[in-house]
Formats: C-alpha cells, sequence, structure tokens
C-alpha cells in the first residue's frame, strides 16, 4: 500500500457519503479525481487488501439475526473446511484463531430461523460440529483501524 491507499482507508473508514457523487465528494476530500479513487479502490479490492468495500447492514434491525460461530477444525482440514464456510453468503466474516476452536465466523441471516439452518448445513457438509453463540446485547465502540 502507498500513502493514498492509506489515506484512502482511513477516511473511508469514517463513513461514505449518501449522495449522487459520493465518489467525486471523497475525491475531492483526498485532493485527486475521482478516476482515480475509483481504481485505487478496485486495485485494494483486486489484491485482497480490502476484502469487501460496501455498506454495512443491521440484520437485527431488517428482521434478521447475528451470530458468532466457532468450530474446531484439524489443521489438515483447515482449508477444506474455509472454503465451504466461505462458500455461504450469510458468512459476514471468517477468521483464524489460536485455540481449540480455531476458525470462528459471524453469520448475518435474513431471518432468526436462518442461523440454525445454515449452521445445520455447515455441520453437514463438513462433518464438524459448529458451536453457536447468538448475540445477547450489542455495544457500539466506534471500531476504527487506522492504516
Amino acid at each position: 500500500m502507498n500513502t493514498l491507499d492509506r489515506k484512502i482507508i482511513n477516511l473511508l473508514q469514517k463513513g461514505f457519503p449518501l449522495s449522487e457523487q459520493p465518489y467525486l465528494e471523497v475525491a475531492e476530500q483526498l485532493g485527486i479525481e475521482e478516476s482515480e479513487l475509483i481504481h485505487r479502490l478496485a486495485d485494494l479490492l483486486e489484491k485482497k487488501t480490502l476484502s469487501r468495500f460496501g455498506p454495512m447492514y443491521d440484520a437485527q434491525k431488517l428482521g434478521g439475526a447475528f451470530s458468532l460461530v466457532a468450530i474446531n477444525v484439524p489443521e489438515e482440514e483447515y482449508d477444506r473446511v474455509t472454503e465451504i464456510v466461505n462458500s455461504f453468503s450469510e458468512v459476514a466474516h471468517n477468521y483464524r484463531r489460536d485455540h481449540d476452536l480455531n476458525m470462528w465466523f459471524v453469520l448475518a441471516t435474513d431471518t432468526p430461523e436462518k442461523i440454525h439452518a445454515v449452521n445445520s448445513q455447515i455441520e453437514k457438509m463438513t462433518g464438524l460440529k459448529v458451536y453457536n453463540m447468538p448475540k445477547l446485547d450489542e455495544y457500539y465502540i466506534g471500531l476504527n483501524l487506522p492504516v
């Protein structure tokens, strides 16, 4: 990443304008052309520096549900299980932990009942026990990861 990439990421973590020309507004704040901003974002996504760029929806406010899920994945199966888990559109993100439960991911579904259905499918496809940990409370911490 170069200095401009870092500026883009740091700025966009604070929000994205809701306007007719949001990319232009952001580009003007950065002192660059709109086309350069769009190109830099595409490049960051293509190189997997960013895993995604888009809106974050609150599934619960839309009638859905969130849940944190963990699996104990044998090391020799990790890549296979990762591919299966990540194939579900309901998986918001998936990350590795140094723990017996070494794979953790977040499910976001359009109905609360679908959490169980997706976890059951993942168990069936992986052959591994899925540990569902539904969200009980939510705390806003204003996460910002400066780069």
